[in-house]
């Protein structure tokens, strides 16, 4: 299980530079005025083959000092409340203020892990002035520069020694577990209770009901099941709730916990964008993916041309990745939940297959061969061997090739996509590599 770091502390001491860094990315946006960061960004950070989330706690506006004060305090509440590491960032340019004091102040009557993090130390004069910060009580001051990069590399050394070894699982590693996401009110707790027969979880028209990720535990003759209803998720700059923020926050730790996400779309509203805001988290996570259009007992015309026509819209939207099922359902009338159910548990076992390299040579190669990579430079591009990884969490593919650096990602999803021609692997993300080809001696 990935864990959360959270990064919390006043406005400009450089939250979201240190976001960007970690994640390698750039979605948050940052300047120097104060109040830039609105809304929480969530990002991946990987580190020596170990993967954790982050947390940006941006999030407030500045009208007067009073407001200012209330909401530092807030996103600092909130953080602690799930995260399992804060970074506590610091300015040393600005040296230390009454701010920092107040969130010191929380922080240490808070039971988790904090790492003290001195910002902005571009040179080693400024090192000496990051002493005064050890008056706040939390050890010593982690000198980096979140613009250049300095320093950030121990930083991640110190968190992953930081954090918990191994989230707990309390429930068997071979049960299947299903995350049911998508926007407020698409259905999501309606569906589960469906499947399990009782009103588990509190269904309304409000959106914003479910606040927890709950599980939910089913068996029937097909198998053994976890389901997972979590908040539905929306526009970040929507969320104005510190109780809805972790939720949320929830919900996509428990698509980072699962197996396969069941993406609930609904029918009466069609795609949205915040539809492909949970679906890019899925993807980011390496989840399978049933996708399930709910409401349609609500759909005037349901003939063949109008389900070709939603469907075609759906993979559109999502393409490159175009190989999952979709299923025209009602958690109201229970119409098709059930094969809702039964596909989730083959993309499941998809995501579980063992191709024998043997077959996949036989097979690959002279697909290989008939349509090669394209030369470049003059250069021939020869692959002469496939197989598949062992104890990979997806399934995984390695091609050895003579110049595996001029082998580029269209040949990839050519390789991909010829792959899932001949072996079922419906709704399963699909890693592709190239390697080079071993020499004989």
């Amino acid at each position: 299980m990935a864990n959360l770091v959270a990064i919390v502390g006043r406005p400009n001491v450089g939250k979201s530079t240190l976001f960007n860094r970690l994640t390698q990315s750039r979605h948050a946006i940052v300047s120097d005025t104060a109040g830039t960061t609105r809304d929480r960004q969530y990002g991946k950070c990987s580190w020596n083959g170990k993967e954790f989330s982050v947390v940006d706690t941006g999030g407030w506006v500045v009208n007067s000092d009073d407001v200012f004060e209330d909401a530092i305090r807030k996103q600092v509440l909130v953080a602690t409340e799930e995260a399992d590491l804060v970074l506590f960032l610091v300015d040393v340019e600005t040296g230390l203020t009454d701010w920092d004091e107040d969130v010191a102040l929380i922080l240490r009557r808070a039971k988790l892990p904090v790492i003290l993090v001195a910002n902005k130390v571009d040179n080693s004069a400024e090192y000496y002035e990051a002493a005064e910060f050890y008056s706040l009580g939390l050890g010593d001051p982690f000198c980096i520069s979140a613009a250049t990069g300095g320093g950030t590399g121990d930083l991640l050394d110190t968190i992953l020694d930081r954090l918990p070894l191994e989230a707990k699982e309390d429930v068997e590693d071979d049960i299947p577990r299903f995350a049911v996401v998508g926007r407020p009110n698409a259905g999501k707790s309606s569906i589960i209770n469906a499947f399990i027969g009782e009103d588990r979880n509190i269904v309304t028209e409000i959106a914003g009901t479910t606040r927890d990720a709950i599980d939910s535990y089913f068996e029937n003759e097909t198998g053994k099941f976890m389901f997972i209803d979590t908040a539905g998720i929306r526009r970040k700059n929507k969320v104005t709730e510190d109780l809805e923020f972790y939720s949320v926050m929830r919900s996509i730790r428990a698509i980072e916990h699962s197996d396969v996400c069941i993406l609930m779309i609904d029918a009466t509203r069609g795609i949205e964008a915040q539809d492909m805001n949970i679906f890019q988290i899925i993807q980011r996570n390496n989840k399978s993916l049933v996708v399930v259009v709910n409401k349609w007992d609500l759909v005037e015309n349901k003939d063949q041309k109008v389900m070709d026509t939603f469907e075609n819209a759906i993979r559109n939207r999502m393409a490159p990745f175009t190989d999952f099922p979709i299923i025209f359902a009602s958690a109201l009338t229970k119409q098709r939940i059930f094969r809702v159910l039964e596909t989730a548990k083959e993309v499941y076992l998809s995501r579980k297959i063992k191709i024998g390299t043997s077959k996949l040579n036989e097979m690959m190669l002279p697909l290989i061969e008939a349509y090669p990579p394209p030369s470049i430079k003059g250069k021939y591009i020869k692959i002469k061997y496939c197989t598949q990884l062992p104890n990979t969490q997806i399934p995984s593919f390695v091609f050895y090739a003579n110049l595996p650096q001029y082998i580029k990602e269209p040949y990839k999803r050519f390789l991909e996509n010829k792959i899932r021609s001949n072996w079922k692997l419906t709704g399963s993300p699909i890693n592709i590599f190239i390697r080079q080809k071993k020499r004989i001696r």
